[in-house]
Parts: structure tokens; C-alpha cells; sequence
């Protein structure tokens, strides 16, 4: 939460080694394959998105995709969030088409779950 705190006031680098002390923790104890550690990799991806380093955020983005739709299924609302985020980096990437199709499946599960 602290980690959250910090990059909410924009202090990226106080956050950045709480997020991944966090993702440490939590592979460590959980396993790198469960639920908590897709969202620290979220985290971190946002983290690395607000700063607009791109190449670093995607591969967390999609590891954590990977993790939910694996761990919860693909029509999860946790999907949907992963999906929601990846779409706002890929529109920041300029892929528009991209952007449309992870916003479009997240519509959908998201309309799922009502």
C-alpha cells in the first residue's frame, strides 16, 4: 500500500523497491503462478507505465494476464483489469488497434460478470 501511496504522489523511485520487495515476497511464499503475484506484477507494470518505460511494463503485463487467466479463468473480472491496463499502455505505445481489442475483450467479460 505504501508502494501505492508513493506512485499515486508520483514518487517512483521510492516505489519501485517496495513493489518489487513485495512481488519477492509474494512468489516467494505463494508461488510464481498464483493470483497476489499477478497483482504485484500489475504493480509494477503500472508503476513502469506512468514513468513511460514501455518495454519494462508489457512483459509484467502480460505475465500477470498469463497468471490470472490461468489461475481464475479467462472471463475473471481480475482479466478484465489486466486487459484494461494493457490496453491503456498500448494506447500510450500508439497501437490503437491493439488498444481496441483488449478493451473490447474486457467489455466483454466485464458484461459477463454483471
Amino acid at each position: 500500500n505504501l508502494a501505492g501511496l508513493y506512485c499515486e504522489q508520483g514518487h517512483y523511485a521510492k516505489a519501485e523497491p517496495l513493489y518489487k520487495r513485495a512481488l519477492e515476497i509474494r512468489e516467494k511464499a505463494l508461488g510464481k503462478d498464483h493470483p497476489s503475484v499477478a497483482t504485484s506484477l500489475n504493480n509494477l507494470a503500472e508503476l513502469y507505465r506512468a514513468q513511460g518505460d514501455y518495454a519494462k511494463a508489457e512483459p509484467l503485463y502480460k505475465r500477470a494476464l498469463d497468471i490470472h487467466e490461468g489461475a481464475l479463468g479467462k472471463d475473471h473480472p481480475s482479466v478484465a483489469t489486466v486487459l484494461e491496463n494493457m490496453a491503456l499502455l498500448y494506447g500510450k505505445m500508439g497501437d490503437e488497434a491493439k488498444q481496441r481489442q483488449l478493451e473490447a475483450r474486457a467489455r466483454e467479460i466485464r458484461a459477463i460478470r454483471r
